[in-house]
């Protein structure tokens, strides 16, 4: 059948993978540093993903193509489709890496970790005292992790999370804690952390995080992301995110180099 398809020009791609965050159904993929359409039946035509394109390396033609999936669409709304076996707001496998915690840095020498249905008589994060402690499990000079609750992948961090009342949210791309070592003293210290990857990631962070400000009494944003191209998916879903929730809350942008410097604006 005749329909209008995705048609990608490779010379001009230059693979930052923003049209793959955008395209909800999975009909792109990242392969050989190009995006490529790998299924026709999934790619409903409506060109979504256009405009997430810096390049203008992607249109929509009418071409002879396979009928579009409809249940594969309605699968991916209700995050069944693709090959992950975690995920989704009920973490679909059950295993420890989408069970809810918060840890307590304010004890010595340990974190407390805390299961999501005991959060509710908990002393709120911001309030919670995070100065490291020395002690026989820590020697003095050791440096204390600032995640403040698990997960923090932001595929599996659930919408409703108590932990989300009245947090100050840190947004980070995954290399970011990597390329620079004070990003746990100073970004993201009484802060709930979430992180991703936009270029590696399957869809579109922007409708979960616009959920999470939406509903949640969140105090400010900041995004913390590389300098590379293709993280402004990550600022860029923020951005979106904001727009969604019909909030006006403090945010930030920080961008951090290749060789862990700090980016003034």
């Amino acid at each position: 059948m005749k329909r209008d398809i995705i048609s990608i020009d490779e010379d001009k791609c230059v693979g930052c993978g923003l049209c793959i965050n955008a395209c909800h159904q999975g009909a792109l993929q990242l392969i050989d540093g190009k995006a490529k359409l790998v299924s026709e039946s999934y790619c409903d035509g409506l060109g979504k993903c256009l405009p997430n394109c810096p390049t203008g390396a992607m249109k929509v033609i009418s071409k002879e193509a396979d009928e579009f999936d409809e249940a594969h669409e309605k699968a991916a709304d209700n995050g069944e489709s693709g090959d992950h076996s975690c995920g989704g707001e009920s973490g679909g496998c059950g295993c420890s890496s989408t069970e809810s915690q918060v840890f307590d840095r304010s004890k010595k020498g340990h974190e407390t970790l805390t299961p999501l249905n005991s959060l509710s008589t908990m002393q709120p994060l911001n309030t919670l005292d995070t100065k490291p402690k020395a002690s026989a499990s820590q020697p003095e000079g050791d440096l204390q992790s600032e995640l403040m609750q698990w997960p923090c992948q932001i595929k599996l961090v659930p919408t409703n999370a108590p932990y989300f009342k009245g947090a100050k949210l840190l947004i980070a791309a995954d290399c970011t804690a990597f390329a620079n070592a004070n990003v746990h003293s100073k970004f993201m210290k009484n802060k709930i952390t979430l992180i991703g990857c936009p270029k590696l990631d399957e869809g579109d962070y922007a409708e979960k995080l616009g959920e999470i400000i939406k509903n949640n009494d969140i105090k400010s944003v900041d995004v913390l992301r590389m300098s590379v191209p293709c993280c402004g998916g990550m600022e860029n879903a923020v951005k979106q995110a904001l727009i969604n929730s019909g909030k006006m809350i403090p945010w930030q942008v920080i961008t951090i180099s290749t060789d862990g410097s700090i980016l003034e604006d």
